[in-house]
């Protein structure tokens, strides 16, 4: 298994190795775009701001091979955001993957009487679908560090309630994304790496 984690200046790398570490799985961490476009599997991580990541993907060319990938590609966090169509956040452009736009969570209505942002710990996911979640019980906990979220669409794959319902996981053709970090939510977020691996 040829498993590659995209190198970029929002990644969450080190923890995502630590989990498929503990899984019995290998990664290489790179940039390099034939690497990229050799892999069985590609896992698109992202911790940060959505604008500067896709400046630093499309001054690099990797905005282009991310969309072009044919074998299985999951983007977690950030990276799920930044397969959407656009981003609130600062307003920019994304990779267009899946035909949804990231939003604010304080412009849903009534945020400011409810909950704080970002949020920050654990959630449940729930209406669970494609093989990803198999063996994932349905209303399992997840870990989620997000202000910005993707709204529920033909696309959506779990559902999360947090001001409102979002889409906590999407998924088109080849391509899978979690808003949730499942290298930190333990034993569930272990099984969707493997589960992952395995499509």
């Amino acid at each position: 298994m040829n498993l590659v984690i995209i190198k970029y200046n929002a990644g969450n790398i080190q923890s995502v190795l630590y989990a498929l570490e503990r899984i019995g799985a290998e990664a290489k961490v790179t940039d390099n775009v034939n690497e990229i476009q050799r892999a069985d599997k590609v896992i698109f991580p992202g911790v940060g701001e959505a604008s500067s990541a896709m400046r630093y993907l499309k001054e690099r060319g990797l905005d282009m091979i991310i969309k072009n990938l044919q074998q299985p590609v999951l983007g977690i966090c950030l990276g799920m955001q930044l397969m959407c169509r656009f981003s609130e956040e600062n307003n920019v452009d994304c990779l267009n993957i899946f035909d949804e736009d990231v939003k604010y969570f304080g412009k849903a209505a009534g945020a400011a009487k409810q909950l704080k942002i970002p949020q920050i710990g654990w959630n449940n996911i729930y209406d669970l679908k494609t093989p990803l979640f198999n063996e994932v019980p349905d209303g399992s906990y997840a870990y989620f560090v997000h202000s910005y979220y993707a709204a529920l669409g033909e696309h959506t794959i779990a559902t999360t309630d947090y001001i409102l319902p979002y889409s906590s996981a999407l998924h088109k053709n080849n391509f899978y994304g979690v808003q949730f970090h499942p290298e930190k939510s333990a034993g569930k977020g272990e099984q969707i790496l493997k589960n992952f691996i395995a499509i």
